[in-house]
């Protein structure tokens, strides 16, 4: 039985792992391994300044959050105000005022997101601007996926309905096949993390179900774009993961086979992958992430939120939270008090589908 305490301490662990790592990622994003330990001295596993030349976060503070768990807190808090429920307006709309921030776009933002981002305040609509573009990079990029874990909260327990506003919060962005079958996998994740007695063969049942969902959705809603299936390299990045020794043969193995680049197709597979190879371990997943290079940042973010709802706020080291949420005034806690009755609602549904049996029919319906 999964207590209103318990599930509150899932939910704050995810937004935790999430933020944290983020923060432990951004100085480390854009390297590559061995780039990683020349320049910090061997593995990065606290919040360290970035170095001047870092290409996005040079500035910043040790322990500062970027674009993704940005853009996934403001995604929380919008359906905290909707009580539940997001639109494609609802998206755009905080995608809009996120671009106001001076801390996070002028920085950080990605090149889909940017895009879309210009077409919204030129007026365009929400529901065209994420499957614009004839480019097979033009809303293939992570970008959907990175900010979707709230999708995953508020349907506690229910992959499809998880899955469908990943959907939802991929159209004024990304919305084609592979982006869209990202942030499927990421929100079924976290949503199956959330269970009672939940484990890694859920999460990564859950993961290609919801990659499967999403693809499906965004193909034949969106924009069908040619890349690899987000499925078939989660099953790889768990299978390296599996293979691999230790940890970081792990994050070496899946690094040089699957990428933990900005695609969709690398970064999300990528992520469930480094929660595999972490044990569930929300720490030791950012640590994966942030030593792998390349987007480490977003691949943190991701692997953080799904490894935060399955092991809970206690997983989360105390000084590392406090320090995340200190450098960039959040109040976490409060954010899962709220979001806490919207996942206790979608736990007590009566009727819905398991990771094992996520329909991908109906899709005309």
């Amino acid at each position: 039985m999964l207590t209103t305490a318990t599930l509150r301490d899932k939910i704050l662990g995810s937004l935790a792992g999430a933020c944290l790592a983020d923060a432990l990622g951004a100085p480390t994003e854009q390297r590559s391994i061995r780039e990683i330990r020349e320049v910090f001295g061997g593995r990065v596993e606290t919040f360290v300044a970035p170095p001047a030349d870092s290409p996005f976060a040079h500035g910043k503070a040790a322990g500062h959050i970027t674009d993704d768990s940005s853009q996934l807190l403001m995604l929380a808090e919008a359906y905290v105000r909707h009580d539940g429920v997001i639109t494609p307006e609802i998206v755009a709309d905080m995608l809009i005022r996120w671009s106001g921030n001076p801390e996070y776009f002028p920085h950080f933002a990605g090149p889909s997101t940017r895009a879309a981002i210009e077409r919204l305040k030129d007026g365009a609509d929400p529901r065209e601007t994420g499957k614009l573009g004839r480019l097979t990079s033009e809303g293939t990029s992570n970008g959907g996926a990175m900010r979707v874990a709230p999708a995953g909260l508020v349907h506690a327990g229910n992959v499809e309905a998880a899955v469908r506003d990943a959907h939802i919060n991929c159209i004024p962005s990304h919305h084609t096949n592979i982006g869209v079958a990202g942030a499927g996998a990421i929100a079924a994740s976290v949503a199956a993390a959330l269970l009672p007695m939940a484990n890694l063969t859920d999460i990564v049942r859950a993961a290609r179900a919801g990659a499967t969902l999403g693809a499906a959705l965004g193909s034949h809603e969106g924009r069908h774009v040619a890349g690899p299936s987000v499925a078939a390299r989660i099953d790889l990045a768990c299978a390296l993961a599996l293979r691999a020794d230790d940890i970081d043969g792990a994050v070496e193995a899946i690094t040089a086979t699957v990428g933990t680049g900005l695609a969709a197709a690398e970064a999300c597979p990528a992520a469930v992958g480094f929660v595999v190879a972490a044990g569930g371990d929300p720490y030791l997943a950012a640590i994966a992430a942030a030593n792998a290079g390349d987007d480490s940042d977003t691949v943190g973010c991701m692997a953080g939120s799904i490894a935060g709802a399955l092991s809970g706020i206690q997983a989360i080291p105390e000084e590392l939270y406090k320090q995340v949420c200190e450098v960039n005034n959040l109040d976490l806690e409060a954010l899962a008090d709220r979001l806490t009755p919207l996942a206790e609602r979608s736990l007590q549904s009566a009727a819905r589908p398991t990771p094992r049996s996520v329909p991908v029919r109906g899709l005309s319906g």
